[in-house]
């Protein structure tokens, strides 16, 4: 009902300038809804909302700020049902997958933020000085349409509990998610103007928000060529801007594994949400004499995944999300044909049986040279790449061997040497035999994956400023 408004000082407003965009169905490439886009005019009252709230929510105490997030959670498992609906049809989630994961991302972020805030210490004495953590303020919000849910909760919940004042553009790719979110966000009982809705696209509202001067800090998730354009659009006003983009994640399998287990886990974890997370390990560093075996398995693994519409039931994978990323993918998959690349399964074009619709074959690239495209860049699809070293400081220098650094793998039953080797990878999160997610992580890349950190209260911490105050004790 509000997809042609946007959310603005506690209320669904029109945009400023009328102006329209189709959101495609990935799985049926038809046009399903019809949203309005914005402009720096709409950016404009958006954050003249914000700035005007501000000073009083930045004020409210710890208690009201649990009882909103509690209110929050309510409202947003509330409408968990309807959020995975939206998930599934726009970015192609198949529809367990959207529940189970993409909502339930959402649902945890914001209830480990309301942990963390129960007992965060935003002041501490040093000698006869206080230092402070304070709301930096009104924080710009640029999201991604892949996982979507989860990474609007884990910068609005932190923006929440800090007390700061914020405006959302998510992607145009996936925005009926974020509507149902400010919805969440007005039933919960948010004070007006501390969460705001501008959709757009990138170039247009993006680019208004980073140079805005009213925002004081611009945290956003997408592509690192995006990110920088934020970056660059947020130097003359100076602004703290966070950033998490790509990446091009390593998985080291140590001579000692069982390959079987370790390929097959590794496969799938390349493969989740169609292959398009940016932290997806895509680079499977093997041991040269296992390469015989590691292809077996990865063929195997690979080979099971089932491809179907995001709608129907039960493990599968969807289609990726736009016909623009449909087309990446082939010209990169195509590329690693004609490097020289051997192809051990999938390929070019749709899988068997499906003719419409954005669906990759599972693809498995084995014996990659590093100076491959796909070795190199960022494909966000169902491919994976598997790389062979003689050592394992080979396969360290090999890892870190990218422009990317947001996070790595290793699988060993050596644990100690296990230890050893995370520390020597360039990343910003280390995953040691495929543990569970953890939202108590810092989440955030090195080099071109990015700054700033996410979840928990490492993400509090991004969006507080630190203040010190001398002499705050009588001499």
């Amino acid at each position: 009902m509000n997809n042609l408004e946007f959310y603005i000082d506690g209320r669904w407003v029109a945009p400023d300038v009328p102006r329209t965009l189709g959101v495609v169905n990935p799985s049926s490439e038809e046009v399903f809804a019809t949203i309005s886009v914005g402009s720096a005019a709409d950016v404009d009252r958006a954050v003249a909302a914000a700035r005007k709230a501000f000073p009083s929510f930045s004020t409210v105490s710890r208690e009201g700020r649990l009882a909103l997030l509690d209110a929050i959670i309510a409202q947003y498992q509330r409408r968990a049902e309807d959020l995975a609906q939206a998930i599934s049809a726009e970015m192609g989630a198949p529809i367990d997958f959207a529940r189970n994961e993409q909502v339930a991302s959402g649902a945890a972020h914001l209830q480990r933020i309301r942990e963390v805030l129960e007992s965060y210490e935003f002041e501490h004495q040093k000698g006869a000085s206080l230092v402070v953590r304070e709301p930096i303020g009104v924080i710009g919000m640029i999201t991604p349409w892949n996982w979507p849910l989860n990474q609007i909760t884990c910068k609005v919940g932190p923006a929440i509990a800090a007390g700061c004042t914020m405006v959302l553009k998510p992607s145009e790719i996936a925005p009926l998610n974020a509507i149902i979110f400010a919805e969440i966000m007005h039933d919960a009982g948010v004070p007006h103007g501390v969460f705001n809705l501008v959709n757009g696209d990138g170039p247009t509202v993006g680019d208004a928000m980073s140079r805005h001067p009213g925002i004081d800090m611009m945290s956003f998730t997408g592509s690192t060529r995006a990110g920088i354009l934020v970056a660059k659009s947020a130097a003359d006003t100076v602004k703290r801007v966070s950033q998490e983009l790509g990446g091009k994640s390593a998985n080291i399998l140590f001579p000692d594994v069982d390959l079987a287990v370790a390929v097959t886990k590794g496969v799938n974890k390349c493969f989740g949400n169609s292959g398009q997370s940016c932290n997806a390990p895509t680079r499977m560093l093997v041991q040269r004499g296992q390469m015989p075996d590691a292809i077996r398995h990865a063929k195997a693994a690979a080979e099971a995944f089932r491809v179907a519409p995001a709608s129907q039931q039960g493990p599968h994978l969807g289609p990726v999300v736009s016909e623009l990323q449909f087309n990446k993918i082939q010209d990169l998959i195509e590329s690693g044909i004609k490097q020289g690349a051997e192809l051990v399964t999938g390929g070019l074009g749709r899988p068997e049986g499906l003719n419409r619709g954005y669906y990759v074959k599972p693809t498995i690239f084995a014996n990659v040279a590093p100076d491959m495209r796909i070795a190199k860049e960022e494909i966000f699809g169902p491919v994976l790449s598997i790389i062979a070293y003689d050592t394992l400081e080979d396969a360290v220098t090999e890892a870190n061997n990218t422009v990317y650094g947001l996070a790595s793998y290793l699988q060993t039953k050596d644990l100690a040497k296990g230890r050893e080797i995370a520390r020597k990878l360039r990343s910003g999160c280390v995953y040691i035999n495929y543990p569970a997610w953890d939202t108590g992580l810092p989440f955030g890349g090195y080099k071109q994956s990015g700054n700033g950190r996410e979840y928990a209260e490492f993400g509090l911490e991004d969006v507080t400023e630190i203040k010190g105050i001398g002499g705050y004790e009588a001499a």
